[in-house]
C-alpha cells in the first residue's frame, strides 16, 4: 500500500514538473508583450504632449491621417466619457484578472492576446492615476486620428486587438490552459452512439438444434443388424 501511494505521488510530482516549464514560458511571453505595449504607449504619449498642441492637427497623409492631441476622459476611442472613475476600476479589475490567469497559461496565443490587453490597460491606467484632474479621474492622452475614427493611442488598438484574438481563439476551440485545440470528450461521444443489442442480436441468429445433432451420431454408431450378429445369437 505504501509503495503504491509513493509511486502515485512521484508520478503526480513528475506531471507537475512537466507542466511547469510551459506555464513559466507563457507567463514570460505575456509579461514581455505587455511590457512592449506599455513602453510604446507611455513613450508615444510623452512625445505627443511635448510636441503637439491641443486641437491643432498635424498632417501625416492629408486630412485623413493626422496627429491630433486630445485629452480623453472615457474608454478606448473616446467612449463612455462620463464614467471615468468606473472605467478606472474596471481596468484595474481586468489587470488583476489577467495576472491571476497568467499563472495557469499554457497556450502561447492566449499569452499573446492577454499580454496585449494587459499592456494597453496598464498604459491607460497610468494616465488615470497620474494625469490631471486627479487620481482615478485622470484623462488619457490620445494623439492619432484616422479619417472618421475617434482619436486614439497605442493602448486602444492593443486592447481591442487582444480582445478580438481571445474571442477568435475561444470560437475555434483554443483554451488558455491547454496547448492546441480542445479535444472532444470521448466518453460522451461513445455514449451518443447506438450500441448493438447483444441479446436481440443473439436471438436473431438461428441456433443449431442440439437434440437432433446429438441423436444423429448415436444412430450412426448403432448401424444395421448383420446376418453374422443373428447367427451368433
Amino acid at each position: 500500500m505504501t509503495d503504491e501511494s509513493t509511486g502515485s505521488t512521484e508520478s503526480a510530482t513528475a506531471g507537475d514538473d512537466t507542466a511547469a516549464p510551459p506555464r513559466r514560458r507563457r507567463l514570460r511571453l505575456l509579461i514581455s508583450v505587455a511590457s512592449v505595449v506599455l513602453l510604446l504607449d507611455v513613450v508615444t504619449k510623452v512625445l505627443a504632449v511635448r510636441l503637439l498642441t491641443p486641437q491643432q492637427p498635424v498632417s501625416i497623409i492629408g486630412d485623413t491621417v493626422t496627429w491630433t492631441l486630445v485629452r480623453n476622459s472615457g474608454a478606448a476611442f473616446s467612449m463612455g466619457t462620463s464614467y471615468t472613475w468606473v472605467l478606472t476600476l474596471v481596468a484595474s479589475a481586468v489587470v488583476v484578472g489577467i495576472i491571476w490567469m497568467g499563472r495557469r497559461l499554457v497556450s502561447p496565443w492566449w499569452a499573446l492576446g492577454l499580454g496585449m490587453i494587459l499592456g494597453g490597460a496598464l498604459g491607460n491606467l497610468v494616465d488615470r492615476f497620474f494625469r490631471s484632474p486627479g487620481p482615478l479621474r485622470g484623462h488619457v492622452v490620445d494623439f492619432l486620428s484616422i479619417g472618421w475614427w475617434p482619436v486614439f493611442n497605442v493602448a486602444d488598438p492593443a486592447v481591442v486587438g487582444g480582445a478580438i484574438l481571445l474571442v477568435a481563439l475561444s470560437l475555434f476551440g483554443f483554451d488558455f490552459d491547454t496547448e492546441g485545440r480542445r479535444q472532444p470528450d470521448r466518453a460522451s461521444d461513445t455514449e451518443g452512439r447506438r450500441q448493438p443489442d447483444r441479446a436481440s442480436d443473439t436471438e436473431g441468429r438461428r441456433q443449431p438444434d442440439r437434440a437432433s445433432d446429438t441423436e444423429e451420431p448415436e444412430r450412426t454408431t448403432a448401424g444395421p443388424v448383420t446376418e453374422a450378429d443373428t447367427e451368433r445369437d
